[in-house]
């Protein structure tokens, strides 16, 4: 164990693709997560396991893959009454010798408060969390010198934040966004991805509220700060897809005197990777069914490849499974000859969406619009980018 063990401090966005200053975002308003950047280190290869959150989350506070646990399906607690035949509601049933890492975390000692989000496919059980609900904080210790692990999950940003908020309106140009090639260049499309850059600004504002508050307490010197998204932007072929545009994800770790300031890791880091980096931060042996691999920390350990996956989303089964190295991504459809774009109700409540079934039923999209209209090969494989969202 440590002789001065250090406190862990999370922000867990939603949905969010890197459109942060730090990341050479022009149109972005992120003084804080660049103020963090600046002050610790960014890793411009980091990926989600899944591309959608209660599988992504299930993999992060296990520190196992969603597939191992049967935790891969989106989604698990509700009735469809318009699809009797889904074997909902149910919770993955995770194995008796599987913990949520913050377990070990506490059994070692740490105070561990998670404000407020669980989405695991499994209820939580109530050994992970000594605070878990919206008032919780490490200010909450009763014994201030005791170590912390504080988790803060501002949920602004979700795919739902892009849907039209007649009561918010706009701080930023809808005509200054920039749409990729494969999504309708429309007027409604541009305010839904403006939207966007507005909540993620909501977001960095939230960030420097929880940052003051830990200078304020003189506890930014031993506190590694890790910002994170559980998956990539809630936008369709973005949310939900296997590819980079659905798992690449932000990933900035501030560790002072040990990170260097304003560096960049180039390193492959997955989601499935972070419980086991804090276990390794914070002394504790990592438990023999883990998955990740420590990226940071005396246990830390190379990785090659990262992996994720596609699989039921509402009511549209899928089996879709990929893996990348820092060069290629390898893309496999167990459906092929199936549509890109199954009917999920849920994302069809997006305006981009909305928008690509009206231009179809229109026969007024053009050149890469019409690709999630076409049906899939087996296997698809890319040269990848570092620095590029696909």
């Amino acid at each position: 164990m440590p002789a001065t063990r250090p406190n862990i401090l999370w922000f867990s966005m939603e949905d969010t693709t890197p459109r942060f200053g730090c990341y050479g975002d022009k149109l972005a308003r992120t003084p804080n997560l660049d103020r963090l950047a600046a002050g610790g280190c960014i890793y411009p290869n980091a990926f989600c396991v899944s591309g959608v959150s209660a599988p992504s989350r299930a993999a992060i506070v296990t520190g196992m893959y969603p597939t191992t646990l049967g935790a891969q399906h989106m989604r698990t607690t509700h009735i469809d009454k318009r699809t009797p035949e889904l074997p909902t509601p149910y919770d993955a049933v995770v194995p008796p010798y599987v913990k949520c890492f913050p377990e070990y975390l506490r059994m070692a000692g740490y105070y561990c408060t998670n404000n407020e989000k669980t989405d695991y496919q499994f209820a939580p059980p109530f050994t992970a969390w000594d605070e878990c609900g919206k008032t919780g904080h490490w200010r909450n210790r009763r014994e201030p010198g005791q170590p912390f692990f504080a988790v803060f999950n501002p949920t602004v940003t979700h795919e739902s934040g892009m849907w039209p908020k007649p009561d918010k309106p706009l701080r930023t140009d809808p005509d200054a966004v920039e749409l990729p090639p494969y999504l309708p260049n429309t007027r409604k499309a541009r305010e839904a991805l403006a939207r966007q850059y507005d909540n993620i600004a909501e977001s960095d504002a939230r960030l420097g509220e929880i940052l003051g508050q830990l200078e304020a307490d003189r506890l930014a010197e031993n506190t590694l700060v890790f910002v994170w998204s559980d998956h990539g932007e809630g936008l369709p072929r973005r949310k939900r897809w296997p590819y980079d545009s659905g798992t690449r994800i932000p990933l900035i770790v501030r560790w002072p005197g040990t990170l260097q300031p304003g560096s960049r890791n180039e390193r492959l880091v997955s989601l499935v990777d972070l419980g086991p980096t804090v276990l390794s931060l914070c002394g504790v042996p990592l438990p023999a069914h883990c998955q990740g691999q420590p990226f940071l920390g005396p246990l830390e350990k190379p990785r090659e490849y990262v992996y994720s996956t596609r699989d039921r989303h509402d009511n549209a089964y899928d089996m879709v499974r990929s893996v990348r190295d820092t060069r290629y991504r390898y893309v496999r459809h167990f459906y092929p000859g199936t549509p890109y774009l199954p009917w999920v109700p849920y994302r069809n409540r997006h305006p981009v969406a909305q928008e690509l079934y009206r231009l179809h039923a229109e026969g007024k999209l053009e050149g890469d619009q019409n690709f999630l209209f076409r049906t899939r090969p087996r296997r698809n494989s890319s040269t990848s980018r570092p620095t590029r969202t696909n």
